[in-house]
């Protein structure tokens, strides 16, 4: 039985092994398993993707490398928690950081109406309150057209 993922199959094994390289982060057999066709989109039963993973546990590289490739960095699981909520909740800065610069939404709900800030307050992580505040002021400066 395989995970059906951008329309190719994987065994359902390769999909748990991605997730278990980003969680633990062993950035060698992420790009391993992306050589060999994992998508690294895949998800598991519960909806997660190697970047909810990696995002969770701070595994700034790995969350860099899923980026580089394009990933979903919206991608939400089966509670609707998408991988920015994750490193919100954890209280890890720096991917937060990077999270918002490529382009994560801060004001998606998830499954409890809770924002990425919400459950980064939830928890007292209130360092993660700068870190979006500091990425987002980042991001606006980068776009603005200066003539």
């Amino acid at each position: 039985m395989g995970t059906e993922v951008n329309g190719s199959a994987h065994a359902s094994e390769d999909v748990e092994a991605l997730l278990d390289a980003a969680r633990y982060g062993y950035l060698e057999d992420v790009t391993s398993l992306a050589a060999v066709g994992v998508g690294l989109d895949s998800k598991d039963e519960y909806g997660r993707t190697a970047l909810h993973m990696a995002a969770a546990n701070g595994h700034v590289g790995i969350v860099s490398f899923l980026i580089s490739k394009g990933v979903d960095i919206n991608a939400i699981n089966e509670e609707k928690n998408t991988p920015l909520h994750w490193a919100c909740l954890n209280g890890h800065v720096q991917v937060v950081k990077d999270l918002i610069l490529a382009g994560a939404n801060a004001s998606m709900l998830n499954s409890h109406d809770r924002t990425p800030v919400d459950e980064a307050v939830s928890r007292g992580k209130l360092e993660v309150m700068d870190a979006i505040n500091e990425a987002a002021t980042h991001a606006e400066l980068n776009s603005a057209n200066v003539f």
